[in-house]
């Protein structure tokens, strides 16, 4: 039986994030929207803070990965954990290595008293929709993501 374990990123570690960052996007069929190099994610991550990354280890070697940070709720009053990324190399799938890391995450919202965990899937990926379901995660049916990318921030922040 493989030895499995879940761990915080390395400040050496840009490269590999941004490599399953990648991987990630690959998969989503938008390659072409990385703009994020290893600098960047280097700054971002361990300089800045505005994220926290843990990869997911087979072996020692690495696995899977998840992205996350703190959002807030008004309505709840207190923080919540957003997972931005998720992702299992294909191989790996299905040995319950993503069901891990969920409950890694978790465990940190417990500790960090956080009031939700919240993530968005894409509507056209049943298999990891079907196993939202299954630990009881639900959609907000009601809402929609809505986005102004870089561009269009500076044009209307004029």
């Amino acid at each position: 039986m493989p030895s499995f374990n879940i761990r915080p990123a390395k400040e050496t570690e840009a490269g590999l994030i941004l490599g399953f960052i990648k991987k990630l996007a690959d998969y989503e069929k938008c390659s072409d929207e990385v703009v994020a190099d290893e600098a960047t994610i280097y700054n971002s991550i361990f300089v800045e803070k505005a994220a926290e990354v843990i990869f997911a280890e087979e072996d020692g070697v690495v696995i899977g990965f998840a992205l996350f940070f703190h959002n807030f709720s008004t309505f709840v009053g207190r923080k919540g954990l957003y997972l931005e990324d998720l992702f299992i190399i294909p191989e790996k799938r299905g040995l319950g290595y993503g069901k891990a890391i969920l409950k890694y995450l978790a465990n940190i919202a417990v500790e960090r008293n956080c009031g939700r965990m919240e993530w968005i899937c894409l509507d056209w990926n049943a298999p990891s929709l079907a196993f939202y379901r299954s630990i009881g995660a639900v959609p907000m049916d009601e809402w929609t993501v809505q986005r102004m990318h870089e561009n269009v921030v500076k044009t209307f922040a004029k």
